[in-house]
């Protein structure tokens, strides 16, 4: 069996290739990424809803940006829409990084 990344030879029980690293069939199927939609906390410019949405869709944040506003200058909805997905929609859960937490802050 032949690795189909780097075409190192492997062994029968590989499940990973020892060069690249890439699942063999023996690995199975990735788990699957996970798409609730959430706040982005971290791409946010206002309420981090639009950066939520474009998470969620697999586009562009640019994108969503652009068309939320042409919502809402075009027809008004687009206010409406954001603060309501700004109250229904949760906050991206952030995981406190060792950069964010320094002990002499804990004071």
């Amino acid at each position: 069996m032949f690795c189909t990344q780097c075409g190192v030879e492997l062994s029968a029980k590989d499940r990973f290739c020892s060069q690249c690293a890439h699942p063999t069939e023996l690995a199975g199927q990735a788990a699957p990424a996970q798409t609730r939609l959430t706040r982005d906390m971290r791409d946010k410019k206002i309420a981090g809803v639009c950066a939520g949405f474009a998470r969620y869709l697999a586009v562009d944040v640019i994108l969503v940006r652009v068309i939320w506003l042409v919502l809402a200058f075009g027809t008004g909805i687009g206010f409406i829409a954001y603060v309501v997905a700004w109250i229904v929609m949760p906050k991206d859960p952030v995981a406190v990084t060792a950069a964010q937490y320094s002990p002499q802050s804990a004071h």
